[in-house]
């Protein structure tokens, strides 16, 4: 993500963004992606915010690398959970073979339409093979603005699920739903599971 516009208001409402994810336990979409991550493996946490998700890796015995494009949320992060969250975007994730799950929880559709296929590549080849790359976007069409300035791509699921096919990436599950976000509007959403094909 480098929109700036939309980089300033994570900046200005981390706190708040923390208060509105923060769990006592994993959910049931994040407890099944630490399920089949192997003790002790290396997980991805792309656009990690608070870092709420990769505390609750850690406690389960994985190994997080959490990032985000938000200095102040990257701070956070370490100040709350001492977890050594860095900040980067998605363009400067690089590298192969090197984890073995990646959680895209709601981050890469802050990317343009036009950079999903790129990103989602570059995340497949950093996967493992066999490794577990989770994906939750916003579903509808165009890219727009929220009530708060952030700017979002949608996606319908055929999509995604041809992005991440595309990818080298198997669709092993799919969820909808939809949800209260930071700007108090309930949209709807799809998570997809995937594994990267030897």
């Amino acid at each position: 993500m480098t929109d700036k516009t939309t980089i300033d208001v994570y900046d200005g409402q981390a706190e708040e963004y923390a208060k509105l994810v923060q769990q006592d336990g994993p959910d049931e979409h994040l407890q099944a992606f630490i399920d089949l991550i192997p003790e002790n493996g290396t997980v991805l946490d792309l656009g990690s915010g608070p870092a709420a998700a990769s505390a609750h890796m850690r406690a389960a015995g994985l190994v997080p690398d959490p990032v985000d494009a938000s200095l102040q949320m990257v701070e956070l992060a370490n100040r709350t959970h001492d977890i050594g969250a860095r900040q980067a975007t998605f363009d400067d994730i690089s590298g192969e073979e090197l984890y073995d799950g990646i959680w895209a929880n709601f981050s890469l559709l802050h990317a343009p339409r036009s950079d999903l296929p790129r990103h989602i590549e570059t995340l497949c080849a950093a996967l493992k093979t066999g490794g577990v790359f989770h994906i939750g976007m916003k579903t509808g069409e165009g890219e727009q603005r929220d009530r708060i300035g952030r700017k979002y791509t949608y996606v319908s699921v055929n999509e995604l699920n041809d992005l991440l096919d595309d990818a080298g990436l198997s669709v092993n599950y799919t969820d909808e739903g939809s949800a209260k976000g930071l700007d108090g509007t309930d949209a709807p959403w799809v998570i997809c599971r995937a594994t990267k094909n030897g």
